[in-house]
């Protein structure tokens, strides 16, 4: 299989190194306008890389867009128009979602929206016990101040620092959908906003969300760029069942209802961590989205998130105001 990464920044970069672990007998191709990212990809993974899809000399069956938000639904269109299969990180917009939904059906190829979370053990398994048989409250606070995303840019040179892509709005498109998965579709919400710091942005800095769900769960959603201390942290409870997740595989605890104790959640796969990021980020979700994706090229697998259920979680996004 031939593969395109489009974009060689350091998603596009993660994607390409799970790649070559993961199917060692592909060919993927490195697509960027900027030539020190095509070297540097061609000199790390020992690839090609070129300046536009269209110049690489072989049809590719898959394509990775891991541009800023903002480009995916031109280069998404461009990939499917050459009959690529492709998978997208987040929009954050849902610009031309009908066009490329209507293409990817018309050319029978697979449009696959990431959303890490839905892929990552924690998440999984607190979705598993939100039964439906009693209402579930829960508090969720999300942050970190925004300079300390990527230490290694400035915040306003890349799409966190954009209005329509900005800090907030990526934290929710990262965490509603899971949270509606596991709680329920959305039916009201109230929100207080404001800005708490000096940073250069022309939006709210910081969220508290009330989350009314269809089947009655209710949670209060947090969400920042100000935090100094990168915080994920999770609680949830209902008539004799609590969970806490304190955003690190290790801190996942539940309540044994036999034992009156809170004990704590293990899993078996072990945890991989990039030492470029905090500790909440673990490199397997991103490995078990990418298999997913190739699962459901080959017809093994139905996607469990798309372009459709997206569209009314950032529909929501936009009536919260980031």
């Amino acid at each position: 299989m031939n593969i395109a990464v489009i974009g060689l920044g350091s998603m596009g970069k993660r994607r390409i190194r799970l790649i070559k672990e993961l199917y060692p007998e592909n060919n993927i191709y490195g697509v960027d306008l900027r030539v020190d990212r095509k070297v540097e990809a061609e000199d790390t993974f020992l690839i090609r890389c070129y300046s536009d899809i269209s110049e690489i000399p072989i049809k590719c069956d898959c394509a990775f867009v891991c541009t800023s938000p903002l480009s995916h639904a031109p280069i998404i269109k461009d990939c499917l128009s050459k009959e690529c299969h492709v998978f997208t990180e987040m929009n954050l917009v849902d610009d031309g979602y009908d066009d490329n939904l209507q293409l990817a059906e018309k050319n029978k190829r697979i449009l696959f929206l990431s959303s890490t979370f839905l892929y990552r053990d924690e998440p999984r398994y607190i979705r598993e016990r939100i039964d439906s048989e009693r209402k579930w409250n829960y508090v969720y606070h999300v942050g970190q101040y925004l300079p300390d995303w990527h230490p290694w840019e400035n915040y306003k040179d890349y799409f966190v620092g954009e209005n329509r892509t900005n800090g907030c709005r990526e934290i929710m498109s990262i965490e509603l959908p899971w949270l509606t998965t596991a709680f329920g579709c959305i039916e009201n919400t109230t929100v207080l906003c404001d800005k708490l710091t000096q940073l250069e942005i022309g939006y709210p800095d910081n969220f508290m969300i009330q989350l009314l769900h269809e089947n009655g769960n209710k949670g209060c959603l947090i969400v920042d760029v100000v935090s100094p201390c990168a915080v994920r942290k999770f609680e949830a409870y209902a008539e004799g069942r609590y969970l806490f997740w304190g955003g690190t595989p290790d801190s996942l605890i539940e309540y044994n209802s036999v034992t009156g104790e809170a004990e704590q959640v293990s899993f078996q796969e072990e945890v991989e961590h990039n030492e470029r990021y905090r500790s909440y980020i673990v490199e397997n979700a991103y490995r078990n989205e990418i298999r997913e994706f190739f699962d459901i090229v080959s017809g093994e697998k139905e996607p469990i998130y798309g372009f459709e259920q997206d569209r009314k979680v950032l529909e929501w996004i936009d009536v919260i105001g980031a």
